[in-house]
C-alpha cells in the first residue's frame, strides 16, 4: 500500500450508491407491485437461500435517518434509483403515493446538503412488461421513455443529474442469456434483442428528457471490464478477449459515442439475430449527445478459451442449485482463470491497475471525442466482516480496496482522464441480488434483525477522503466509530 497522500481536483464530487431493489424493501405498500426480481425470488435455487427484498434495508420507513447517516459521512451526492415498480407498477399508470417517496428522498438530500444523483433503471423492470416479453419486446424501450417522463414531471424542479440505465449488460445477459438474474430467462436471441431495446430506451428516454429540459445533465452508467489474454501469444486466447471485450464493453460503447455495432460482435453474433432487431432511426437515437458517462468498475480478468461440458454460474455469482448458462452469446466456450491476485469475498480479483488503464481506454476512444466526462459509479468489494460485540466492523481490506482503487484513479487524472467524482459502492450492506443477503458491500452495516447501522472502518477513513478531498498518506489502521455517528434502527 502507498504512504503518499494525493489530493484530489477541486470540486471533485464524493459520493455513494445504492440501488432501489436492493434497499427499500417496503415491497407490497403503497400501490407498488411486482418488479421480475420479487417473482425472481420466489424461483426455488435462484436466490440463495430464498432471501428477498421485501424488506431489505427497510429504507422505504428510515430515508430521514439514512440521510442524516449520508451527510455525516461527508457525501456530497447520492447516486439512487427509482423504482419502476414502485412508480408506474403496471409500466403504464403512474403511482402517486410511490412517487411521493422519492420526492420526500430528493427534499431530504436537498436539505441535507447531498446531491441526488437519479437513475431510473437499476434492474427492477415491472413484471407487468415482463409478462409481454420484458426487454425483448420493441415496447418496452418505449414504456421506458414514458416512465422517464413522468418521473421528471415529479422531480425534474429538484433533480438535475438524471442517469438512465444501471449496467444494462447484467440486465441483458446475465437476465436473458445466463438466467441468474432477473427474469431468469436463458435464451441468447432474446439477450441481444434486450441489449438493443434497452439502448433503444436510454436513446428515448435521452431525448424525452432533453426535450423537458434541456440543462439537465444525463447520461448512462455502463459495468466495464479490462479482458486480458491469458497467453498473449495464443491466438485463440486473443480472440477471446476480443469476444469478451466485445460482448460486454463495445457492443454499448460503440452505439452510443459512434452510432454503431462493432462490425466484428454483429458477424460474432450474425447466427442470433441482432441486426435484425435495428430498426431505421435507432442508433442515431441511441447515440444521442450524453453530458456524463458512469462507468462502474470492479474487477478485470484473464481469458482463454476452454470447453465445458457444463455451464456454470458466471464468475462472482452465487452457487445456484438450478441450471444456468453463459451470458457471452457468442462466447460461450471462453472462460476466465484466476492469476493469483488477491480476492474478495465474491471471488473477485483485486486489480486497481485494471480501473486506471479503463479510464484510459475509454477516454481515447469514447469520452474524449465526445467532450464528456467519466464518473466512477460503482467500486467497492464485498468481504467477510467480522463484527465486534458493538457491531463495528473493523473492515480494513475493505478500506485497502478503496485505498487502492482511488490511487488508480488519481494516476488516470494525472494521465490526463477527465474524472469527475467517485461514488463508493455501496452505502450500506443490502441485498446482493442471487447471493441474497451473504455478501455485504457497505460502508455501513446493517444488521438485518434489528435494522442498526453502523458505520464501518471504511465509512470512517471514506468520509475523511471526502472531506479533505484527498487520500491520507496510509488507511488507518484503528478500529473506532465515526465521530457523531451511532447505530441506529
Amino acid at each position: 500500500m502507498s504512504t503518499t497522500p494525493l489530493s484530489f481536483p477541486d470540486h471533485f464530487v464524493w459520493g455513494a450508491a445504492t440501488a432501489a431493489y436492493q434497499i427499500e424493501g417496503a415491497a407490497h405498500e403503497d400501490g407498488r407491485q411486482d418488479s421480475i426480481w420479487d417473482v425472481f425470488a420466489r424461483v426455488p435455487g435462484a436466490v440463495a437461500d430464498a432471501h428477498n427484498g421485501d424488506v431489505a434495508c427497510d429504507h422505504y420507513h428510515r430515508s430521514a435517518e439514512d440521510v442524516a447517516l449520508m451527510q455525516e459521512l461527508n457525501l456530497q451526492a447520492y447516486r439512487f434509483s427509482t423504482s419502476w415498480a414502485r412508480c408506474v407498477p403496471d409500466g403504464v399508470t403512474p403511482n402517486p403515493e410511490g412517487i411521493a417517496f422519492y420526492s420526500r428522498l430528493v427534499d431530504q438530500l436537498l436539505a441535507a446538503g447531498i446531491q441526488p444523483w437519479l437513475t431510473l433503471y437499476h434492474w427492477d423492470l415491472p413484471q407487468a412488461l415482463e409478462d409481454r416479453g420484458g426487454w425483448a419486446n420493441r415496447e418496452t424501450a418505449h414504456r421506458f421513455a414514458e416512465y422517464a417522463a413522468v418521473m421528471h414531471e415529479a422531480l425534474g424542479d429538484r433533480v438535475r443529474i438524471w442517469t438512465t440505465l444501471n449496467e444494462p449488460w447484467c440486465s441483458a445477459f446475465l437476465g436473458y442469456a445466463a438466467g441468474v438474474h432477473a427474469p431468469g430467462r436463458q435464451e441468447p436471441r432474446a439477450a441481444l434483442a434486450a441489449a438493443h431495446h434497452l439502448l433503444l430506451g436510454h436513446g428515448l428516454a435521452v431525448q424525452e428528457l432533453r426535450r423537458r429540459d434541456p440543462e439537465a445533465t444525463l447520461g448512462i452508467t455502463l459495468n466495464l471490464t479490462v479482458p486480458d489474454p491469458l497467453d498473449p501469444a495464443s491466438a485463440t486466447d486473443r480472440d477471446a478477449a476480443r469476444r469478451i471485450d466485445g460482448q460486454f464493453n463495445r457492443i454499448f460503447l460503440d452505439p452510443l459515442f459512434r452510432g454503431e455495432y462493432p462490425a466484428d460482435v454483429l458477424e460474432d453474433v450474425r447466427h442470433l439475430g441482432l441486426a435484425d432487431h435495428v430498426q431505421e432511426g435507432d442508433l442515431a437515437r441511441i447515440a444521442a449527445p450524453l453530458d456524463v458517462l458512469g462507468i462502474n468498475y470492479y474487477h478485470g480478468e484473464a481469458v482463454t478459451t476452454a470447453a465445458p461440458d457444463a455451464p456454470s454460474a458466471p464468475e462472482g455469482h452465487a452457487p445456484l442449485s438450478r441450471p444456468v448458462s453463459s451470458p457471452y452469446v457468442a462466447a460461450d466456450r471462453v472462460q476466465s482463470v484466476p492469476r493469483g491476485l488477491p480476492v474478495t469475498g465474491m471471488g473477485w480479483e483485486v486489480q486497481p491497475e485494471g480501473l486506471r488503464r479503463l479510464l484510459n481506454r475509454v477516454q481515447e476512444e469514447y469520452t474524449g471525442p465526445a467532450g464528456i466526462p467519466v464518473f466512477v459509479t460503482e467500486n467497492g468489494a464485498a468481504y467477510d466482516d467480522a463484527p465486534d460485540a458493538s457491531g463495528f466492523v473493523d473492515d480494513q481490506d475493505r478500506l485497502r480496496f478503496f485505498d487502492a482503487h482511488l490511487r488508480a484513479v488519481k494516476d488516470a487524472i494525472d494521465d490526463g482522464v477527465d474524472v469527475r467524482g467517485y461514488l463508493a459502492w455501496s452505502l450500506m450492506d443490502n441485498f446482493e441480488w442471487a447471493w441474497g443477503y451473504h455478501q455485504r458491500f457497505g460502508l455501513v452495516r446493517v444488521d438485518y434483525g434489528t435494522q442498526h447501522r453502523t458505520p464501518k472502518a471504511s465509512a470512517r477513513w471514506y468520509a475523511s477522503v471526502a472531506a479533505a478531498n484527498a487520500v491520507p498518506a496510509g488507511p488507518s489502521q484503528e478500529p473506532g466509530t465515526l465521530k457523531g455517528v451511532v447505530s441506529s434502527g
